[in-house]
Order: structure tokens, then C-alpha cells, then sequence
């Protein structure tokens, strides 16, 4: 199940924000794997109070939305779907900007992490 977390700026959730950017996240996941696997995103925002997020060593007042997708690592090589995680930054990233406006593009930082089989479960069940 692909999972994003994105931490961002509490002040910049003002419950519109919210749904557009799980809408567009998720229709960034569905535009290279297919419609069909858009079911399966879930994403978490996590709101970050203001001074408590810091870029170079130094705390900044910047939107600077940090998003964190994972989901299994053998998805990210399927040959079917050819360059994936470049293709999912890419389109991680729009999302983030079309929402939030081009202003923010610059401090999107988006990282694409992949779980081995077996490292994760359902239900209480190794999936």
C-alpha cells in the first residue's frame, strides 16, 4: 500500500488545503501505476508548528513541505512502469505545487522509500 507522509507547516493546513493535497497526492500515485491502484494510497498530514522546522541549521518560517512516500521496493522497478520513482517525484512534487502554489516549489523535498517484501503487514498480518 503506498503511504504518504507529508509534514508541512501547521498554518498552511486551513481545512481546504487538506483535502486538495490527499486528492492530488493521491491522483500522483495513480498517474503511473493506473487508476485501479489510487484505492490503495493513504496520507497522512502532519502539521509542524511554526519555528519548530529548520532548513541549513537554522529555523525558517518557509512552507518547506517534506513528503515521505513508501510503499514495497519491487514496485519502484517494475518494467512495465519504466523509471518510476523519478516519475513519482516528479509528480509528487506538482501535486504539492498545485496546491500550495508555485511559491513552494523550490522547498518541496520529496523522498521515496521502498519496503522490502515482508517488512510490512495488514490487519495484524505480514503482507
Amino acid at each position: 500500500m503506498p503511504h504518504f507522509s507529508v509534514h508541512i507547516r501547521e498554518d498552511a493546513l486551513d481545512g481546504t488545503v487538506e483535502p486538495k493535497l490527499i486528492g492530488a497526492l493521491t491522483d500522483a500515485v495513480g498517474a503511473v501505476y493506473g487508476e485501479e491502484f489510487r484505492r490503495l494510497v493513504g496520507v497522512d498530514l502532519i502539521g509542524i508548528p511554526a519555528h519548530r522546522r529548520g532548513i541549513g541549521g537554522a529555523p525558517t518560517d518557509l512552507v518547506a513541505p517534506l513528503v515521505t512516500l513508501s510503499m514495497r521496493e519491487a514496485a519502484y522497478h517494475l518494467p512495465q512502469i519504466p523509471d518510476a520513482p523519478a516519475r513519482l517525484v516528479a509528480n509528487a512534487t506538482e501535486a504539492v505545487v498545485d496546491v500550495l502554489g508555485e511559491a513552494v516549489r523550490e522547498q518541496v523535498i520529496v523522498t521515496i522509500a521502498g519496503v522490502p517484501a515482508g517488512r510490512s503487514g495488514v490487519a495484524g498480518a505480514v503482507a
